[in-house]
């Protein structure tokens, strides 16, 4: 793959999760769109959903692997279909690059404990998980994505894991609110980190209005750089996310996260545009943003 790809203008998918949920995929306990995967008739659900973002523009599909992390399976006690599942990500993503040959296939590597939160665990215990979910994602993949990582702690390893694989990496980088990762670190801290084969840093699951106060700091890296916008009202629940999710009735996050409303793809591509004008190269979306979005940030490439 070439480094530079990320150098000019590339659109990404959109949020797989909860555009799932949206064309009717049950969510069990917190397994969100690993259910998708879990559950037969939903396969076809999951490769269509893929197709339609490609439709809509998206240049990069990334795995719906999120919550096919170990931890995360562990917890719904389904541990046991860790390796099933992750391949069966890699598998449908591949049927859609049988018939759209020109995208790429970015294998998604989640936070490996909890979602918004940097993990606290054992670096032995981090490097593990991420080396075993890469490991099963590789055969299937053009590059890695750390989607939403909330520590330099957890990048460094996760970037460490993946070594032996040989392959680029774009980290997505998350920001709950102000200019802080949930770990209390900077932006700039990126810069202690390894890049040999580096593709660039986006914001990973934010809002526009904390990208923006974000994008300053994001430009100084001197890599490429972007963001993967959600629809959410926050990242940051007073009762904490997964406390939230395990009380959540429905299984789906808008439940404690809320759902914006003003968002809508002509608003997103007037601020994706403004942002593209201050360097951004990296356009794309995550929870909320549907192909929809996806098709209005790809006419202001």
């Amino acid at each position: 793959m070439d480094l530079d790809f990320f150098k000019q203008t590339r659109i990404l998918d959109g949020g797989m999760g909860q555009e799932l949920l949206a064309r009717g995929m049950d969510s069990k306990n917190t397994l969100w769109s690993a259910n998708a995967l879990i559950e037969k008739k939903y396969h076809k659900l999951v490769e269509e959903t893929h197709k339609d973002f490609v439709k809509a523009g998206a240049e990069v599909i990334v795995t719906t692997t999120f919550t096919t992390r170990r931890t995360r399976l562990r917890d719904n006690g389904i541990e046991d279909k860790f390796k099933s599942l992750n391949i069966r990500a890699g598998e449908i993503a591949q049927k859609v690059k049988k018939d759209y040959p020109n995208i790429l296939i970015a294998g998604g590597l989640p936070p490996q404990n909890f979602t918004y939160e940097a993990d606290e665990r054992s670096k032995d215990e981090i490097y593990s998980n991420f080396k075993e979910q890469a490991k099963l994602l590789n055969p299937f993949i053009d590059f890695f994505y750390f989607d939403v990582l909330s520590s330099i702690n957890e990048i460094e390893i996760a970037v460490a894991a993946i070594s032996e694989f040989e392959k680029p990496y774009l980290i997505g980088v998350h920001i709950s609110e102000g200019s802080e990762l949930p770990s209390g670190e900077k932006i700039s801290d990126v810069n202690k980190i390894k890049k040999d084969k580096l593709l660039g840093i986006i914001l990973a699951c934010v809002s526009p209005e904390n990208y923006e106060i974000n994008s300053e700091e994001l430009k100084k890296l001197n890599v490429p750089f972007g963001f993967k916008i959600n629809g959410f009202l926050t990242t940051k629940p007073k009762t904490g996310y997964m406390t939230s999710y395990k009380n959540s009735k429905s299984g789906n996050p808008n439940e404690f996260l809320g759902q914006r409303k003003d968002l809508n793809p002509e608003n997103l591509a007037i601020l994706a545009s403004k942002f593209k004008k201050n360097g951004a190269t990296i356009l794309g979306g995550c929870c909320e943003i549907r192909p929809q979005h996806i098709l209005a940030l790809s006419k202001i490439k």
